[in-house]
C-alpha cells in the first residue's frame, strides 16, 4: 500500500508524530517536497526528536527512508541531522537514500531568501530564511544545482559560477551586499561530498522497485495545503506543493499507485508568518492556547498564531487532496475550554459562504461563522479507547467529520506514541 500524509491547514498539524506512528506498519518513509524549513516533532519515551530534513520514520529501525527529487536539499544541515542521531545510537547507513535529481540550497540561497523578505516592504512574507523558495527559484530557472551535480567537483564548479552570477548582480547592483566568492562555497561544501555520495541514489526507481515488491510505503510532505504554492493563500505560501499530488511528482510515482491519502488536522487552527487567518484569536484565548500548546516553531522557535477550529478550510483541504481518512491531534489542548467555536461558513460581504474564498483579499475580509459546542472540561490523556472519550468529545469530533465530509480514523491527545487512538 502506498499511503500519502498531508497537513490539512497552514502547516504544524503534528504530522512528524502521525508519520512515527504510522510509520511502524511500513518497509519506506518517503519525504516528497520541502526543505530543511520543515520541523517535524515526535516524542519516544520522553525524548523528543525534531526534524528537518530525515523523514520521521528514522526511529524506527525497519524503516528505509527516502529524500525524493521534490525536496530540496541542504548538505549542512542534513549532515548535522544525521549527526545528532547518530550520538542517540541511530544509524542511517544502508537506510537514508537521497534522489540524485534533488536541488540543493546553497550558503548563497539562505542569504538571497534573508535579504528578499526585507526588501519586500510591507509585502514581507515572514519566510524562515532557510533558502527554500530561493532554491526552487533557480530550479525553476533551469540554474540549480542537483546533486547528482554536487558529486563531480568539475560539473559542480560549473554550474555554481553560472548560479552565481545574476545573485552578484542582484547583491552588488540592487541590494549593495557583498557579492558571493565561487571558491569560498565550494571550499565549504567540498568536505560534505564523500559523505553523501554513498546515499545519492535514483530514489524513482528503487520505490516503484520497491512498491512492484509490495512493500509498504508511507509518503511524507511537510507543511500544509494552504501553504501549497497553487492552492494555498498566496503570496503567503510555501515554494512548493504541499498537497497529495506533489506526492506524485516529488518522488515519481504514478497516481495510479497511490492507495489512501491521510489528512492531518490540529483540533483546532494555527499559523506562522504573515497572512490571512479568518478564525485567529487575539487576547488572552489565544494566548492560552499557545501556551497550553506549546505553539512556537520547531525550526524558527516563532509564535504561532492560534485560532478555533476552521471546518470551511478543512473542506477545501478535503476535495484538493481526495482525503480517505483524518486525524486529528492535540486535542487535549482543549480539555479545559467551556466552550469551543467551530468556524462552520464564512461572511463575505453580504453573503454566506460554506466554500473556501478564491483571493487573498476575499479571504482577508472574510469573517467566520462559528457554531458553540460544549467543551468536555476533563483530562482526556489517559483515555486508551474511544468510548472511554467524554461524550462533548466525542460529538466535537463527529461534527468536525460531519463538516469536512472526510471520516476520523485516529486521534491524537499527547505528545507520546500511546496517546493516539485509532476509531
Amino acid at each position: 500500500m502506498v499511503t500519502i500524509v498531508i497537513g490539512t491547514q497552514w502547516g504544524d498539524e503534528g504530522k512528524g508524530k502521525v508519520i512515527d506512528y504510522l510509520a511502524e506498519n511500513h518497509q519506506i518513509v518517503a519525504r516528497y517536497q520541502g526543505g530543511a524549513n520543515a520541523g517535524h516533532t515526535v516524542v519516544v519515551n520522553g525524548k523528543r526528536y525534531i526534524f528537518h530534513l530525515i523523514p520521521s520514520g528514522i526511529l524506527h529501525p525497519q524503516a528505509e527512508c527516502i529524500l525524493g527529487n521534490g525536496v530540496v536539499i541542504d548538505p549542512i544541515s542534513l549532515l548535522s541531522e544525521i549527526d545528532l542521531l547518530k550520538k542517540e545510537n541511530i544509524s542511517v547507513t544502508g537506510r537514508l537514500w537521497i534522489s540524485a535529481n534533488s536541488h540543493l540550497t546553497l550558503t548563497s540561497h539562505k542569504m538571497l531568501d534573508q535579504v528578499e523578505d526585507q526588501y519586500r516592504g510591507k509585502g514581507k512574507l515572514g519566510t524562515t530564511g532557510r533558502g527554500i523558495g530561493t532554491t526552487y527559484t533557480d530550479k525553476t530557472s533551469r540554474i540549480g544545482i542537483r546533486l547528482g551535480d554536487f558529486l563531480d567537483a568539475d560539473t559542480f564548479r560549473e554550474k555554481l559560477t553560472i548560479n552565481l552570477q545574476m545573485k552578484n548582480y542582484l547583491f552588488k547592483e540592487y541590494y549593495g551586499k557583498e557579492i558571493f566568492q565561487p571558491e569560498k562555497i565550494i571550499e565549504e561544501y567540498t568536505p560534505l561530498r564523500e559523505r553523501l555520495r554513498s546515499m545519492v541514489i535514483d530514489t524513482a526507481k528503487y520505490l516503484n522497485d520497491a512498491i512492484a515488491k509490495g512493500k509498504n510505503v508511507l509518503c511524507e510532505g511537510a507543511q500544509g495545503t494552504f501553504l501549497d504554492i497553487d492552492f494555498g493563500t498566496y503570496p503567503y505560501v510555501t515554494a512548493s506543493n504541499s498537497t497529495a499530488g506533489g506526492a506524485c511528482t516529488g518522488l515519481g510515482i504514478g497516481p495510479t499507485k497511490i492507495d489512501r491519502v491521510i489528512g492531518v488536522a490540529k483540533a483546532y487552527t494555527t499559523r506562522v508568518g504573515e497572512g490571512p487567518f479568518p478564525t485567529e484569536l487575539d487576547g488572552d484565548l489565544g494566548e492560552s492556547l499557545r501556551d497550553l500548546g506549546s505553539e512556537y516553531g520547531a525550526t524558527t522557535g516563532r509564535p504561532r498564531r492560534c485560532g478555533w477550529f476552521d471546518s470551511v478550510l478543512l473542506r477545501y483541504a478535503a476535495m484538493v487532496n481526495g482525503l480517505d481518512a483524518l486525524f486529528i491531534t492535540k486535542l487535549d489542548v482543549l480539555d479545559t475550554l467551556p466552550v469551543i467555536k467551530v468556524a462552520v461558513a464564512y461572511q463575505v460581504g453580504q453573503e454566506r459562504s460554506l466554500d473556501f474564498p478564491n483571493g487573498y483579499r476575499a479571504l482577508a475580509e472574510a469573517q467566520p461563522i462559528y457554531e458553540e459546542l460544549p467543551g468536555w472540561q476533563s483530562d482526556i490523556s489517559k483515555v486508551r479507547k474511544w468510548s472511554e472519550f467524554p461524550d462533548a468529545t466525542r460529538k466535537y469530533l463527529d461534527r468536525i467529520e460531519e463538516l469536512s465530509g472526510a471520516p476520523i480514523t485516529m486521534v491524537s491527545f499527547g505528545p507520546g506514541r500511546e496517546q493516539t487512538i485509532e476509531k
